[in-house]
């Protein structure tokens, strides 16, 4: 007779997991977040007397200060899709524990050695290798950290995927805000960045104590110990389907086949959500970022049009698409209109490119005003958050559960492949505005 599940007392263990979504990409943003902190700290000007040339050493461009976003974008998604693809075959090697904390715990160092250098002065050359150093370390385990994640909410019912991203979707929103509050209150560049740092370390901090709660709430206990018993259940048949022979070659094999299966069963989704984010990172940033305000050059708007109309609301609404996935999972895992509508989203790239981006070379500007632009991003940024949560929680479920985790950790490397590629795709797009 089947043993009904424990209720999630208090919610515990779905915050848990949000708290751990947020810890994910939260670092990343931060970093990007304070791009304008690392460029200033590239120039030739020396970092003491940088505010009394600001001016003068902003009108030519070190060559690592030009260099900077293109060098950090491949340095964050190459070991991204790297560690996650390691991470989805090699999971069951490597203890659970062992990935997420161990992640947790060396991304946070990494953060209170950034805070720290704020306050030390290095040579351009130095402080640019350390930091791209820094960014392969943070993308390498978090992507580890991310594929994990899906992996265990892969042995909970359906919904607790939607914490995961709705806590991604937050580490953005946190970021873009933090950007608009320091571009309000005036302080000193370094002083900000030291307070970004500081606050990811307080986030991490808290994310690994959330974890360290995570095993000892029944709710969870329950469906770790059921997938225990189901994965010794699964040895014992197959020791006793497969005696006489070479145990250990044929369970490798075994062990191979299963991982082709799991893929045959959830090829779709998984395409689906590397398509989702394809076309998402090829438009953002780098169209979106560089769309001017037509209507208050010059002015105060003018400053807040971008953090507040591209990434501000952009962070906004995936969050709210993301965690829309709680009460509403519509169309169903068998629908073939998730596909279509994921399919669609095509139509935002040229939409976009046709905004006022500039400088621009070859296309005309067809979307004058910043309204359109803004309901553009509303549904850009809803459509990527809920249609990628729906396929990363349709995903594990597609599978028994015992291919749960497996499942996760196949559609965390579709998701990360559809960063890479999306990455490379925005160079395209941006030389063809």
């Amino acid at each position: 007779m089947a043993v009904s599940s424990p209720r999630d007392k208090y919610r515990g263990v779905w915050l848990i997991f949000f708290m751990l979504g947020l810890g994910t990409l939260l670092p990343w943003n931060f970093f990007m977040t304070a791009t304008m902190y690392f460029t200033s700290r590239l120039k030739d000007s020396s970092l003491v007397s940088s505010s009394a040339n600001e001016t003068k050493a902003g009108e030519q461009r070190s060559a690592l200060e030009a260099k900077f976003n293109n060098v950090m974008t491949l340095c964050a998604m190459l070991p991204l899709l790297i560690c996650t693809c390691l991470t989805s075959f090699l999971h069951s090697l490597i203890p659970q524990k062992l990935r997420v904390m161990g992640s947790l715990l060396i991304i946070m160092i990494v953060f209170m050695v950034t805070a720290v250098l704020v306050k030390v002065p290095l040579e351009p050359l130095p402080f640019f290798s350390v930091t791209m150093v820094k960014i392969i370390i943070i993308n390498s385990f978090g992507a580890v950290l991310q594929g994990s994640l899906f992996g265990m909410a892969g042995l909970l019912p359906a919904s607790y995927t939607t914490p995961i991203m709705s806590g991604q979707g937050l580490a953005g929103t946190f970021a873009a805000f933090a950007m608009i509050c320091a571009i309000a209150s005036g302080s000193e560049m370094q002083d900000a960045a030291f307070g970004y740092f500081i606050t990811a370390c307080v986030v991490i901090f808290l994310s690994i104590l959330s974890y360290v709660m995570l095993p000892k709430l029944e709710f969870f206990q329950f469906y770790q110990e059921r997938q225990k018993k189901q994965r010794s259940e699964e040895e014992n048949t197959f020791s006793l389907t497969n005696k006489g022979g070479d145990e250990a070659g044929e369970q490798n094999e075994h062990q191979n086949v299963s991982m082709i299966e799991i893929f045959k069963k959830v090829w779709l989704l998984a395409l689906s959500v590397c398509f989702t984010f394809t076309v998402t990172i090829g438009t953002f940033p780098a169209i979106t970022a560089d769309t001017k305000s037509t209507i208050a050059a010059g002015g105060s708007w003018d400053r807040y049009f971008v953090p507040v109309s591209c990434f501000l609301l952009f962070n906004l609404c995936d969050w709210g698409g993301r965690s829309l996935t709680a009460v509403c999972t519509w169309p169903g895992q068998d629908s073939r209109l998730l596909p279509s509508a994921i399919v669609a989203r095509l139509v935002f790239p040229p939409l976009f490119m046709l905004c006022n981006v500039q400088p621009r070379l070859n296309l005309p500007v067809f979307f004058q005003h910043d309204g359109v632009f803004i309901v553009l991003m509303v549904l850009f940024a809803f459509s990527n958050g809920y249609l990628a949560s729906l396929c990363m929680c349709f995903g594990p479920k597609k599978v028994l559960p015992h291919e749960a985790e497996t499942a996760g950790a196949i559609m965390a490397f579709f998701l990360s492949l559809g960063l890479a590629l999306g990455a490379a795709l925005s160079f395209l797009l941006r030389a063809l505005v």
